[in-house]
């Protein structure tokens, strides 16, 4: 491992245990998921049947933020000895806090951010490390929108670069609160793999506001559109695209 890549990763670890003393929190939520599919692209150019069980943890601070998530997915029929675990963990420090300054744009960027992940398991022996830059954008009617750029280095493949977008936009129909969120993700191709593709919204009902409890219960679907999954060809992979049932609890 590069002394720079080891520099940067360690800034970004860093930056999840900064001393009480120094760090203020804004928000800690946790949530468990429930998501099925029976259209998720498996090798072969095999459709597959899946249910997911989600654990998430996001966390906002006055230095940045950080959010991990665990996935087990329980294979159906013919795929259900074939479940795995995968989990991703991703810090971000606010430059403005690093540097001691506002470092906002008007009112198109909030702030520029030092983002790190690490990604591991999913069926195979994946430890992958991503350091780059980010932007914290000032998108109206979004709760956040971020972009972060990453070097990868990745465990199993050729190392390649990574571009994500990341928002929510919560919506209010006089009773009806619906959050719409999730993610895009880029990478680029190099020799032993294809660039890739993956867009990956959520839509959710928030169904506790009926009961007087907001943002607890939400219920909706998932939507995966994934061209070059895990960055192998049409050869091998079809591009996935997967409508997911999702029940999503807060506590």
């Amino acid at each position: 491992m590069s002394t720079m890549r080891k520099t940067l990763i360690a800034a970004c670890i860093a930056a999840a245990f900064v001393p009480a003393a120094h760090a203020e929190k804004y928000f800690s939520d946790s949530s468990l998921s429930i998501l099925y599919s029976d259209d998720y692209q498996a090798f072969g150019k095999q459709k597959r049947t899946d249910t997911y069980f989600t654990f998430e943890n996001a966390t906002g601070h006055n230095w940045g933020s950080t959010f991990f998530f665990f996935d087990r997915n329980q294979g159906h029929g013919k795929d259900a000895d074939s479940d795995d675990l995968y989990g991703e963990f991703a810090p971000d420090m606010n430059l403005s806090w690093a540097l001691g300054k506002d470092l906002s744009v008007g009112n198109v960027i909030k702030d520029f951010t030092l983002a790190g992940q690490y990604e591991n398991g999913g069926g195979t022996n994946v430890n992958n490390y991503m350091v780059g830059p980010g932007i914290i954008w000032n998108v109206p009617g979004m709760q956040y929108f971020k972009t972060s750029f990453y070097r990868v280095w990745n465990s199993e493949t050729d190392d390649d670069y990574q571009a994500t977008v990341v928002w929510g936009m919560p919506m209010e129909f006089g009773a009806t609160r619906i959050l719409f969120d999730g993610y895009i993700d880029w990478s680029t191709a190099e020799d032993d793999h294809k660039s890739d593709f993956h867009f990956n919204p959520q839509l959710k009902l928030d169904v506790g506001n009926y009961f007087n409890a907001p943002k607890v219960l939400y219920a909706g679907i998932e939507y995966s559109y994934w061209n070059n999954k895990y960055g192998l060809n049409d050869d091998v992979m079809d591009t996935e695209s997967a409508v997911s049932a999702l029940v999503k609890w807060h506590f």
